[in-house]
């Protein structure tokens, strides 16, 4: 550990940003798994809830019932499937799928380009510092008298660099391979919820009135 630290002092340059950029990665990914709770998770109960609405109160008290809930891609995608009914069904497919490609799905994207650019940022870093410390040691080895063994330590610290932008890098591309995954199926799920929120409404030939 003391050796790690040598290293913090030594090539701060280098081992600082890196430092940030392991503790930043860190909060990104808590942080997306946060907004990822609960995704969809009011769907079902919220169909139900219309099936009941639309016919018997129409499309303003559904509409303020869709913001009632929580669940905030629940409430996007049935908001703007309540409101293209005004359209008849056709518009309310049109609206469904413009929620889900122009809010829904930017929103499930949030963060996940940053991470990966931070992953990528802190290897090249790692490997920037660990050759830059290499070249400084290698021109030491050839001054110095006592040759490699006493310039082995120096080699050793140069590494850290490449060990640090590695930690840094696999937690943040693992992450986002699982997100990236998940937001696969979500949009999968939002296909299917807006699919059966159309067969609920395919009944309706004209506006829903009051």
């Amino acid at each position: 550990m003391s050796s790690f630290w040598t290293f913090v002092k030594t090539d701060w340059i280098f081992a600082i940003p890196m430092i940030v950029m392991s503790f930043t990665g860190i909060t990104l990914i808590i942080w997306r798994i946060l907004l990822n709770r609960g995704s969809l998770a009011e769907a079902d109960r919220m169909l139900a809830r219309l099936k009941e609405t639309l016919p018997r109160d129409g499309i303003k008290t559904s509409l303020a019932a869709c913001q009632a809930k929580d669940d905030q891609v629940s409430q996007t995608l049935f908001q703007a499937g309540v409101r293209g009914l005004a359209q008849g069904a056709l518009g309310a497919r049109k609206d469904l799928f413009h929620a889900m490609e122009f809010e829904i799905l930017p929103s499930l994207n949030f963060l996940l380009p940053t991470m990966l650019a931070i992953a990528k940022i802190a290897t090249m870093v790692g490997l920037l510092g660990t050759v830059i410390s290499m070249i400084g040691t290698f021109n030491k080895i050839q001054e110095a008298k006592g040759g490699v063994s006493e310039q082995a330590g120096s080699i050793g610290l140069a590494l850290y660099a490449t060990a640090l932008g590695l930690i840094t890098a696999i937690p943040l591309v693992f992450a986002h391979v699982l997100f990236k995954a998940h937001i696969a199926n979500m949009e999968l799920r939002l296909k299917q919820v807006i699919q059966r929120f159309l067969d609920l409404v395919s009944g309706f030939k004209s506006p829903v009135k009051n």
